[in-house]
């Protein structure tokens, strides 16, 4: 439209310039040449680059008759939680573990967790299995940290390994990888044997880590499809590693992943791998 205006516009002005250089007995004829110039401009002319004004959209039209409040949404109104403070948990979580006791976790048979508890932390009780939440989950904000020995008495994936498995299935790696290379999808931060961390971002053995995670469930529709599939984003101590990671399956140490349908709500699970790995100040929020 811009291009069409200015060549009538340009049109226009030379046609001006040849009257008053011509006789005013002339005038029709200009008449008639600035007509079809005109029916040129407006059947003819070419069209304007697409590129040439590509931020021109209806949405950039001003529109007369709008009201900035049009655009203002009020409901639903977001629910009040108070913060936690520095890595305390936020009003509306549920407490999983705060350093006393492990009523909240099971072993894999409903019974009692065997794990111990020492210092506010609960520690891996080699041979004794893994623990898993009474509750079961789905959609969930989660905050653990966790803590490798601080002897060093293996390498690779002997060295402070254990495992977080939401719903019972899609594990996040737990181990020492300070200084301790084993295969990039099995390292701490990884989705085991599925994704490998954006970084290495752990800290040395002995000391207290963090994960920060969101987790998005899959979805199964009728007759076990899957609809969708299950997504996790990664906080390894306040640094980005898995980025809204589209999860393949359930883990595997052997073989390819692929979905199989299960129910809305499962447990979490920590896993024994054989080393006294220590957990503390366990919290979730269930989302959606």
């Amino acid at each position: 439209m811009a291009t069409r205006r200015r060549f009538l516009r340009d049109s226009t002005l030379a046609l001006d310039a040849a009257v008053t250089m011509t006789d005013v007995r002339k005038v029709g004829g200009v008449r008639a040449i600035l007509v079809a110039l005109m029916a040129l401009a407006a059947g003819c002319a070419p069209e304007p680059d697409a590129q040439e004004n590509p931020t021109e959209t209806a949405a950039t039209v001003p529109q007369d008759d709008a009201r900035p409040e049009d655009s203002e949404a009020w409901e639903p109104e977001p629910s009040i939680v108070t913060p936690g403070g520095l890595l305390g948990p936020p009003s509306d979580a549920i407490l999983l573990f705060d350093g006393t006791d492990l009523s909240a976790w099971s072993d894999a048979n409903g019974g009692d967790a065997g794990w111990s508890i020492r210092g506010g932390a609960m520690t891996v009780v080699s041979g004794s299995g893994g623990v898993q939440t009474r509750q079961g989950f789905g959609d969930v904000q989660l905050h653990i940290e966790w803590r490798t020995p601080g002897e060093v008495v293996s390498e690779g994936q002997g060295r402070g390994n254990s495992g977080i498995f939401f719903m019972e299935r899609y594990e996040l790696q737990v181990l020492d990888s300070y200084n301790n290379r084993t295969y990039s999808n099995g390292q701490a931060g990884s989705i085991y044997k599925q994704h490998i961390p954006l970084v290495n971002a752990s800290g040395a053995p002995g000391t207290w880590q963090t994960y920060d995670v969101i987790f998005t469930a899959p979805r199964f529709g009728p007759e076990g499809r899957l609809d969708s599939p299950g997504y996790i984003t990664v906080l390894h101590n306040g640094v980005l590693v898995q980025n809204h990671a589209e999860l393949e399956g359930p883990t595997l140490f052997i073989g390819e992943p692929s979905y199989a349908a299960h129910a809305d709500r499962l447990p979490i699970l920590l896993q024994d791998h054989g080393n006294p790995v220590s957990y503390r100040n366990i919290w979730v929020r269930e989302l959606g």
